[in-house]
């Protein structure tokens, strides 16, 4: 009779243990499973259309950086389409694009000191305004105010003889002056950023 009991008693220790190995493992996989499912989230998450980039160059001493969204065409009809002929523009996607200077520069005439601002433009045909304006810290252009542009410049867009896919700042020294350039589809505009000496 003892020995029976001994025998039911290591029969039900062996299937307690098989259980909470069964339910350890089960948790484990659980975990592991909703960790790959977060990372595949957070990895969808980080795969934006429009990803931030940046351009920079010193220029004389003067670092200037360029903070953008940058789309891609993806067979749009950009400019006149997607992007508002006449309209006030973040020159990129989703935040405003941003520009800063380490030194005092002038732009058309207008010194603009030290800092961060906004860049925006307002795309034409024929002819498109740059403006750098105080705020730089905005969704889209839903809290732009002219009453804090700095300057405004007129410039001639110029027609690339290669489409350019993503949207696409480029910073150049020229003799001590920093040429300012912004590509995208088949248009080319640029401004320039003299150091105040």
């Amino acid at each position: 009779m003892r020995h029976s009991i001994l025998i039911l008693f290591l029969v039900s220790l062996l299937s307690c243990n098989n259980s909470n190995q069964e339910s350890h493992t089960n948790h484990a996989n659980h975990e592991e499973k909703a960790g790959h499912n977060h990372a595949e989230h957070e990895g969808a998450k980080k795969k934006s259309k429009s990803p931030r980039k940046m351009a920079m160059a010193m220029v004389a001493g003067n670092h200037i950086h360029i903070d953008y969204s940058s789309p891609n065409v993806r067979g749009r009809t950009i400019f006149g389409g997607l992007v508002a002929y006449g309209e006030v523009w973040v020159t990129g996607a989703h935040k405003a694009t941003n520009i800063s200077f380490d030194k005092p520069v002038s732009i058309s005439g207008v010194k603009v000191p030290k800092g961060k601002y906004g860049l925006f433009t307002i795309p034409g045909k024929d002819e498109w305004t740059v403006i750098i304006n105080k705020q730089w810290d905005m969704h889209l252009a839903d809290d732009y105010s002219e009453a804090e542009d700095i300057v405004r410049v007129a410039v001639k867009p110029q027609t690339l003889s290669e489409p350019v896919e993503s949207l696409t700042f480029e910073i150049v020294d020229e003799n001590g002056t920093g040429n300012i350039i912004i590509k995208w589809a088949g248009v080319q505009v640029s401004f320039e950023a003299k150091n105040n000496n």
